[in-house]
């Protein structure tokens, strides 16, 4: 006999073989259920992206926006229907217009844009019938059981990525030492409305460094509360002159900068005191629907907030009042206000530049128009030129001609009757007048560049190369006498009038048989008289000319792509500007007024015109050498401190071919 065990015998056991068969089936029979049935749900979603994807290439491929007019989302549907998709209540087709924005994980996003149409998203959506799976577990669910699934598919298409071109402007200030660091911060700080009082390290600090477009945007749009990409609502936003500065150490303290670079940025901002609504756009301009890659481009820091200065100090209702000791001057005072910021960089795509060059896509860059006004003490025109002495000699021997003028034109034996029996007699008064001070307004702007030309090469053959048109600008002098008031105005070039230095006026003088002789009041300027006044445009019809970056127009190499250290050139100043100012203030013309009413006099002034062009010649370049000294301190110190410098301008040029193509997916 065998042993009793725990183990059940061969008779125990018999059926377990088919009880594990019909499990293994139906194993097997729902593994194929659920692979057909996800089979099912895939190739309804892969036809339903299918639709999507064509549908967003199709709008996009035919330029389709979403503004009046061209529908991308007429276009969709259009390729949607071409492809079986039938668009009812249950079969929806919906188009979005926008742009890409590439994070900083590198990964794109779409961001929803109507006024945009670089991009396109479709989203499809359709219901299909539910899963088994879904189905067995609704059964278990308190609902009713749900016999339509909805499913939909999303697509992002794109345009093929543009060119894209930076022009730069900027001042030649390379280096700061003690001396220009004395000249910059009284300046800089009039024009915020503080004190400001940097190093020569902090200033060559801000030199010295650079400043991310993207970076900084990206900052101020969290400063300003603005939704982030959206940079044309950023460029419209208004800020503070404290807020834009304090965007630019956000950035630059997240990137490492120096002490030097942080305390001199700390300093500014402690000096824009002014709390007027500033735009950024007004000094940076991104051309409408420029892709995020357009912003990722650097600019000097130092661009960036003298920019940032000139264009707090075009939106204050005053000028500012400048030291004088910092410009050599002395009893005047100096006067400055930026008319016009300066637009420092500008991005956009090349191709629609070339089309219009001052269209509404254009791509263009300035540097600032800055009018200064100085006023200069009479005292100052006497004492160091001798000019009261002068015109009184001259003066002098004035009268006795004038008086036997008129001796042997109104004193007959009829005349002299009359004027024994109190009839009266005229007589000239010539005399120095006693004005205040004497005027000189200086409206100053570097230069205007934009582009008209680029190349990019197409498949391996050709030149890159971008071509900017550089027009340097012109210098309008006045020089007389300017009503301070209506001096800085926006709209508007201040008026000067001449400014009397020498009086002929008119005195009737009585001679009694008894009594002994008496004489009226003088009329001024009843006889005319002698004064300076100056209006005109320094430097002619100024320069234009085209700036060629490009590897075959040596010494200057291909312009590098964005975010590539800038490659910059010089451009022709206008033809003899310092020399033709210089000229312009050596002759300077007086005016001669004429008499003020029909006296007889009239005739007999101008009989005498010689004894007055003598008297001219000699007051001539008494105010000539007055004012030529001028022209060092205002334009070597102030206007190349406000970076604008008429000798010499620099355009800066980069250029990022983009893709050839049509449109693709990105999304």
């Amino acid at each position: 006999m065998f042993p009793r065990t725990g183990f059940p015998g061969p008779t125990r056991q018999r059926g377990a073989i088919g009880l594990m068969a019909a499990a293994g089936l139906g194993l097997a029979l729902l593994t194929m259920l659920v692979v057909v049935d996800s089979g099912r749900l895939y190739m309804e979603q892969r036809k339903l992206q299918r639709v999507a994807d064509n549908a967003a290439l199709e709008a996009v491929s035919r330029g389709g926006t979403c503004q009046a007019g061209l529908s991308a989302a007429a276009y969709a549907v259009q390729s949607a229907t071409r492809n079986g998709f039938v668009v009812d209540a249950d079969s929806t087709v919906a188009t979005s217009c926008g742009s890409l924005l590439t994070g900083t994980d590198s990964l794109r996003t779409f961001t929803v844009d109507a006024s945009k149409s670089s991009a396109v998203r479709v989203v499809v959506s359709d219901t299909v019938a539910t899963s088994v799976a879904a189905g067995v577990s609704s059964l278990f669910s308190t609902g009713a059981v749900a016999l339509n699934t909805p499913i939909s598919a999303t697509a992002v298409a794109a345009v093929p990525t543009p060119s894209l071109a930076q022009l730069s402007i900027r001042s030649t200030l390379g280096v700061v030492d003690t001396a220009k660091s004395n000249l910059l911060n009284p300046i800089v700080g009039g024009l915020l409305g503080g004190s400001v009082s940097l190093t020569a390290a902090g200033w060559n600090g801000l030199l010295n460094s650079n400043i991310n477009l993207l970076s900084y945007l990206d900052r101020l749009a969290i400063n300003l509360n603005v939704a982030a990409g959206n940079y044309t609502q950023l460029l419209n936003t208004t800020a503070t002159a404290t807020q834009l500065i304090q965007a630019a150490v956000n950035v630059v303290q997240a990137n490492g900068a120096t002490a030097e670079v942080i305390t001199a940025l700390g300093n500014l901002q402690v000096a824009a005191i002014s709390g007027a609504p500033l735009k950024i756009g007004e000094i940076l301009n991104l051309q409408t629907g420029t892709p995020t890659t357009g912003l990722d481009a650097n600019v000097q820091l130092f661009q960036l907030l003298q920019a940032i200065v000139e264009l707090s100090n075009s939106k204050s209702a005053v000028a500012a009042t400048l030291p004088v000791n910092v410009l050599g001057l002395v009893n005047a005072t100096v006067r400055v206000k930026v008319i016009e910021p300066a637009q420092l960089s500008a991005v956009g795509d090349p191709k629609l530049a070339k089309a219009d060059p001052l269209g509404a896509n254009r791509i263009y860059v300035r540097t600032a128009q800055v009018r200064t006004l100085i006023s200069i003490n009479l005292p100052v025109l006497s004492t160091v030129l001798g000019l009261t002495t002068a015109v009184s000699n001259l003066v002098a021997p004035l009268t006795p001609v004038v008086n036997g003028l008129l001796s042997l034109n109104l004193v007959s034996t009829l005349g002299s009757a009359l004027c024994l029996l109190g009839a009266g007699c005229q007589q000239i008064y010539p005399d120095l007048v006693p004005s205040t001070a004497i005027d000189i307004s200086l409206d100053a702007g570097g230069a205007v560049s934009y582009v008209t030309d680029y190349s990019c090469p197409t498949a391996g053959a050709g030149t890159k190369s971008l071509t900017a048109r550089t027009k340097t600008s012109l210098a309008d002098l006045k020089i007389g006498k300017i009503d301070p008031t209506n001096a800085f105005s926006s709209s508007a070039e201040p008026t000067v009038a001449p400014l009397p230095l020498v009086d002929l006026g008119i005195r009737t003088c009585y001679q009694f048989l008894v009594l002994p002789g008496r004489c009226d009041p003088v009329v001024h300027f009843a006889a005319g008289g002698i004064a300076v006044m100056v209006d005109s445009k320094v430097a002619g019809t100024g320069t234009t000319q085209d700036l060629v970056f490009a590897s075959n127009a040596a010494p200057y190499p291909t312009p590098p792509n964005l975010k590539q250290t800038t490659v910059y050139q010089s451009a022709t100043p206008s033809s003899n500007v310092v020399t033709s100012l210089a000229g312009t203030l050596a002759g300077i013309s007086l005016t001669m007024y004429e008499p003020v009413n029909t006296t007889p006099l009239g005739a007999i002034v101008n009989g005498v015109g010689s004894l007055i062009s003598g008297v001219s010649n000699i007051l001539q370049p008494l105010i000539s050498n007055l004012l030529g000294p001028l022209l060092d301190p205002l334009l070597n110190n102030l206007l190349s401190a406000l970076g604008i410098n008429l000798m010499s301008v620099e355009v800066g040029a980069n250029l990022t071919c983009g893709q050839t193509g049509k449109a693709y997916l990105v999304i």
